[in-house]
């Protein structure tokens, strides 16, 4: 039994939500999109090391490294053009809708916000 859990969701209707979503913004020329997104499961574990175990059962398939970002952070990600699937696993009983906003993941990433 692993010492983490992934926050994983339903794999057909998330297909599904996204073969509607490109279908509705093909449809709907005038919806604006934004420059970049992010769409990221999130890894809970209370020690370090099984939450970098996670991170890392998780970048795997996505043929990604798992990397330390410091203060028990771990993350992955693997980017599709613009669109970002990636792997965080936080400490504590940190908000994962605030980690999971634009500025923390792309800092998370090391990148600057544009």
């Amino acid at each position: 039994m692993s010492d983490y859990v992934i926050r994983s969701g339903d794999r057909a209707a998330f297909l599904a939500g996204l073969r509607e979503l490109v279908d509705f913004l093909t449809a709907n020329p005038a919806v604006v999109v934004p420059r970049h997104a992010s769409v990221i499961v999130l890894v809970d574990a209370a020690d370090p090391a099984a939450r970098r175990a996670g991170v890392e059962s998780v970048a795997a398939p996505l043929r990604v490294l798992a990397e330390d970002i410091g203060l028990g952070y771990f993350t992955a990600r693997r980017d599709f053009g613009p669109i970002s699937l990636g792997v965080a696993g936080v400490p504590g009983e940190l908000d994962a809708v605030a980690f999971s906003s634009e500025a923390a993941w792309d800092h998370a990433a090391g990148q600057e916000l544009q």
